[in-house]
């Protein structure tokens, strides 16, 4: 499942030392861990009572002090140049004011998440200094030369983040491509270590801290705990948004909308051949709601029911400010993406017109229509001069369109964050189960019809082979009123679709749905793995 996830680090080329590079995801792993003041932000009451800081123990120092094998000017003298070969990561040196020393960085947690047992490291000599608890224990475990003899005398992964972040440790890898997931765990992937086991429990637990989520409700789902705890956190600012909307009686806005996808954990998608673009293998882009899988079965995406209301703000934004000429629309499916420019493409199998809306702050990713392509023309060969062009970003000149989707379309270059929801029909949606039916119609989604016209909105497309599709324009087309002939593609600009009559859609309250921890996740929690790695050798 981790192939699917947000890809947190490239590997490092062999010799050099391993170090992360910056992020392009903004809902990654890295990203979760940082500012928890801000992530848990609505949880906090406005006034924090000050926490008494208890004073540090000095039990054992006079022992530590004893025990010191060398003065505190030869430590000095040892210093000389050290900083210089021994250097912070870059990252480091951009100052984060407020930010205590225990809370450590982005880079940093994504970073040694990724650590391995067999995962090759040097220690600085002598790094702290003699004469505290601290130096002792680091002169103990600054042997090692692998993440398991670190973890086997004595260190743990709060350790190496904090001797990272000082330049205290060289990484040589190898790494992995992604933090393990050990419930994904199967038995013909290589056996757990000590190192997997540690780092996963300790990651949740800081991840769970950092988004100020119960740590529990990370598991017992198939989606991973990484993947959870960030759709954990979408559902939470979607219900206070939803609450917020109804409180103020006013619609999901734009701003709603780019919050919650902000937050939600893509999928790294490679199953969507058809829009990756030339050289990519991958994208960000998940489909909730109804879905047709690859053996046939057609159900209820499992994340429609884990996180609800992201589901219903999305919905809302849509049904509260549709045109009265497109007030009949039906859907049954929604696909989310992030950051990608959809490669020229037809949807295969589609049941009548799709809605588009993108949000974010980008310039470009304009969505490119061809209304009359009947699939009779070579993708690669349709006309220029025949496309339209359709802004649906926000902002004045933004908007809303329908459109077919069985028909070419692909996004244009954009330089920003945008993210796109398309409102969709399966074709197979006569043959969805009575309990899906009613399901999704708890969450808004008004499911069309078993019968319903394909064509009720938008005619079918001409062509370009001749006859009455030579006559088409590339105009944008504007939305089709009343009595007039069906269009092949209908348009909104934003600044309409808020002049319409605000009309609440209420919707009842839906509880996700929620699972039993696994059998791995309990036994990552127990506290014997911690006693039985301290009595295996240090041989690993």
């Amino acid at each position: 499942f981790w192939l699917k996830v947000p890809k947190l680090f490239q590997t490092s080329s062999a010799g050099r030392q391993a170090s992360p590079p910056e992020f392009t995801q903004p809902n990654s792993f890295a990203g979760a861990m940082v500012k928890s003041a801000k992530a848990a932000a609505s949880m906090q009451p406005e006034a924090v009572e000050k926490k008494v800081r208890k004073p540090r123990s000095t039990e054992g120092a006079a022992e530590a002090k004893a025990a010191a094998k060398m003065t505190k000017e030869q430590w000095q003298k040892h210093q000389i140049g050290m900083d210089e070969r021994w250097p912070v990561p870059e990252y480091m040196h951009v100052e984060m004011p407020g930010r205590s020393h225990t809370n450590y960085r982005d880079e940093t947690y994504a970073f040694v998440t990724r650590w391995m047992a067999e995962t090759k490291i040097q220690y600085r000599p002598h790094a702290k200094a003699p004469g505290s608890k601290s130096h002792l224990r680091y002169e103990k475990y600054a042997k090692a030369k692998t993440v398991a003899q670190a973890l086997k005398l004595g260190s743990w992964p709060q350790d190496w983040c904090w001797d990272y972040e000082r330049g205290f440790i060289k990484v040589d890898g190898p790494l992995r491509e992604e933090p393990i997931d050990i419930t994904q765990h199967t038995e013909q992937d290589a056996p757990l270590t000590d190192v997997d086991q540690v780092i996963y429990r300790w990651y949740n637990k800081e991840l769970a801290k950092n988004l100020g989520l119960n740590y529990k409700d990370l598991f017992g789902t198939t989606d991973p705990s990484i993947l959870r705890a960030h759709r954990l956190v979408a559902q939470r600012e979607a219900r206070a948004r939803l609450d917020a909307a109804d409180k103020a009686r006013r619609r999901i806005s734009d701003e709603d909308v780019e919050a919650v996808m902000s937050k939600w954990a893509f999928v790294k998608n490679t199953a969507r051949g058809n829009v990756i673009p030339n050289g990519q293998h991958w994208v960000w882009s998940d489909t909730i709601g109804l879905i047709r899988d690859r053996v046939g079965s057609i159900h209820t995406v499992p994340a429609t029911k884990l996180y609800p209301e992201v589901v219903q703000l999305l919905v809302r934004w849509l049904r509260e400010r549709l045109p009265q000429e497109a007030s009949n629309f039906t859907f049954t499916s929604l696909n989310l993406n992030y950051n990608y420019a959809a490669r020229r493409h037809r949807d295969g199998n589609n049941f009548g017109p799709s809605m588009i809306k993108a949000f974010g702050s980008f310039k470009g990713g304009a969505l490119s229509y061809w209304p009359e392509d009947d699939k009779s023309t070579d993708l690669q060969k349709l006309p220029e001069n025949k496309k339209v062009s359709l802004q649906i970003g926000s902002g004045l000149d933004g908007g809303l369109a329908l459109f077919n989707g069985n028909s070419a379309h692909q996004v244009e270059a954009f330089e920003g964050h945008r993210f796109s929801v398309v409102y969709f029909t399966l074709g197979c949606h006569d043959r969805a189960e009575e309990g899906d039916r009613a399901y999704l119609g708890s969450l808004g989604i008004p499911f069309p019809a078993p019968d319903a016209d394909p064509r009720s909105l938008l005619r079918a497309p001409l062509g370009y082979g001749g006859g009455a599709a030579a006559k088409a324009t590339a105009k944008t087309p504007a939305a089709g009123g009343a009595g007039q002939r069906r269009p092949a593609v209908m348009f909104w600009k934003n600044k309409e679709l808020e002049k319409q009559k605000f009309q609440p859609l209420r919707l009842p309250r839906v509880e996700p749905f929620t699972g039993k921890p696994s059998k791995i996740m309990a036994a990552a929690e127990d506290d014997k793995v911690k006693k039985r790695i301290l009595k295996k050798p240090a041989s690993a």
